[in-house]
Formats: structure tokens, C-alpha cells, sequence
């Protein structure tokens, strides 16, 4: 009988232990969390497009014509919050001269190629563009005299 009282207040203890270790982890994750000194803003996609010579006003005719509007369909849908056309003066041929900024609100409203909206996007493009087969046919088309030269995924974050 004895034994079994000792055994019952051991086990009590060490449960209590358990908890209030598992208790003092979890505070810990929260507190360092909160200690961060900012947090998340915005998501933005940057496109790296290289112009060939002597078809920047085709591409920009392009980029009016259809990525524009595209662009104010996915804000329209709420998929992006923003959307920027940059023109930089390249260092050296192989650098990038037009910047394609989409800006999503948050990492899980992201939408592009690896991201969880991909299909929705895909929804709107048709909406404006056409069938997914066209798309790919006037990409072919674009890619005589445009090259993207990479994809970069940015953050903002807000300083506390």
C-alpha cells in the first residue's frame, strides 16, 4: 500500500514536470516570435525580362496590350495587390533591362510557380488572354526577342 502511494505521488510529480516543461516551450516559441523586430509585409514576385535591341516598344505594346490588363484582372480577383513596370539601364548585356513586379499580400496568397493561387491565375489569364494553348503559342512568339532571365521572390517586412 505504501509502495503504491509512493509510486501514485512519483507519477504526479513527473506529469506535472512534463506539462510544465511543455508549458515553458511553447512560451518560449511565442516569446521569440514576439521579439522579432518586424513583421511580414507583402510578397513580391520580380521578373528579370532581357529586351533584345530595337523591340522595346514591341514588348511594351505587349506588356499594354495584354499583361496590363491581365494585371487589373488578378487585382480585380484579389489575387495581387499591386503590379509595377520597371526599365533599367543594364551594366552589361546579359543583365536584365525591363523588371515585372507583382505584389501579393501575403506568402499564401502567392500565385506564381511555386505557389498555392498558381491555378487561380491561371483561371483569370484565360478570362483575358485565351486558352492556355494560345498563351504557350504567343510566349514561343515573345521569346524571339524577350528572354527572362530569372524569377525572384522578395518580402517586405515592416520595422517595430
Amino acid at each position: 500500500m505504501t509502495k503504491t502511494i509512493i509510486l501514485s505521488i512519483c507519477l504526479a510529480a513527473s506529469s506535472l514536470s512534463l506539462d510544465a516543461r511543455a508549458q515553458d516551450a511553447l512560451t518560449r516559441d511565442a516569446l521569440a516570435q514576439n521579439d522579432r523586430q518586424y513583421t511580414d509585409g507583402p510578397v513580391t514576385e520580380v521578373d528579370y525580362i532581357q529586351v533584345e535591341y530595337g523591340h522595346f516598344a514591341e514588348y511594351i505594346d505587349w506588356l499594354n496590350s495584354t499583361w496590363k490588363p491581365t494585371m487589373e484582372a488578378m487585382k480585380k480577383a484579389g489575387l495581387i495587390i499591386d503590379y509595377k513596370v520597371f526599365q533599367a539601364s543594364p551594366k552589361s548585356p546579359d543583365q536584365p533591362n525591363i523588371f515585372l513586379y507583382l505584389t501579393f499580400k501575403n506568402m499564401a496568397a502567392y500565385g506564381g510557380n511555386i505557389g498555392d493561387k498558381g491555378i487561380e491565375q491561371e483561371y483569370v489569364a484565360r478570362k483575358v488572354i485565351g486558352s492556355t494553348e494560345f498563351q504557350n503559342k504567343k510566349r514561343v512568339e515573345r521569346s524571339e526577342y524577350r528572354k527572362v532571365l530569372g524569377i525572384e521572390l522578395i518580402r517586405e517586412i515592416f520595422l517595430k
